[in-house]
């Protein structure tokens, strides 16, 4: 049985991450002498809004151990091109180098990820299930090797890779400051829009803290430039996070699959 097919609700947010190019969706692929340690700026490019990346970046970067919730909200379209959209709500834990847990809550049934620097391993409480299999030893490489084989994607990944500021800048064709807002988050959050060859980006940015609290991400290079909003919350950086693996004990065991692949016969 394929994993994906357990979770039918989640099949479009993967079908969507599948779409999205290299330069955003997998920059955790990118191997570091392939990205530029600076952009330069020019008309399209200004040095402020760099340097709000860069103090975000380096905020989170320097963490040992962080914990945030995410709420994303991705579209795809109906049978008629109406567009419809889903929304998923997960809590994140990482401790580097190489520990990361995301337990979903909802929509669609809930599910527990964890990745020990050795596998991955992803459990269906409702269901009782529960798919494991061997990963890379550090998450860069785990999170590219579950993009490749299984088309899993996580939406926050710009923001916990190691150097993500590098990843972040890559290809850059446009970064500029639409100025601050005061209703996203419940802090004042600085507001870049980022822009490469194929997506759009706008983040609000908390001005004193440097925390991401809201993306939107739009495809242009999709003819239905589709679009998916991520949200954060419950910033916690430095303190003890919960990597206990899901009690799974006697649970069926099932295999991970993308979810575009064959039914099995």
């Amino acid at each position: 049985m394929s994993i994906s097919k357990t979770i039918p609700f989640l099949i479009g947010l993967l079908a969507l991450a599948a779409s999205v190019p290299a330069s955003w969706a997998q920059q955790a692929a990118t191997p570091a002498a392939a990205a530029p340690a600076t952009v330069a700026p020019g008309p399209d490019i200004q040095p402020k809004a760099l340097e709000i990346l860069k103090a975000m970046s380096d905020k989170l970067d320097a963490a040992k151990t962080l914990s945030f919730s995410v709420k994303t909200a991705f579209e795809e379209p109906a049978r008629d091109g109406q567009p419809l959209f889903y929304m998923v709500q997960a809590v994140v834990s990482l401790e580097r180098p190489n520990e990361m847990k995301v337990v979903t809550s909802g929509d669609g049934p809930p599910t527990e990820f964890l990745y020990d620097g050795k596998s991955i391993l992803e459990f269906l409480p409702a269901s009782n299930m529960v798919a494991e299999a061997a990963a890379p030893p550090t998450l860069e490489a785990m999170l590219d090797d579950v993009y490749d084989k299984y088309g899993l994607y996580f939406p926050f990944i710009h923001f916990v890779v190691e150097d993500s500021h590098k990843k972040m800048i890559e290809g850059l064709t446009s970064a500029f400051v639409m100025g601050q807002s005061k209703v996203v988050g419940g802090a004042t959050t600085d507001v870049v829009a980022l822009a490469n060859d194929h997506v759009q980006v706008q983040l609000w940015i908390g001005a004193d803290d440097k925390l991401p609290r809201l993306m939107w991400l739009t495809l242009t290079h999709n003819a239905q430039k589709p679009r998916r909003m991520t949200e954060f919350s419950d910033w916690k950086l430095g303190e003890p996070v919960d990597m206990t693996p899901p009690k799974a004990e006697g649970a069926e065991k099932i295999e991970f699959a993308r979810p575009d692949a064959a039914p099995a016969k």
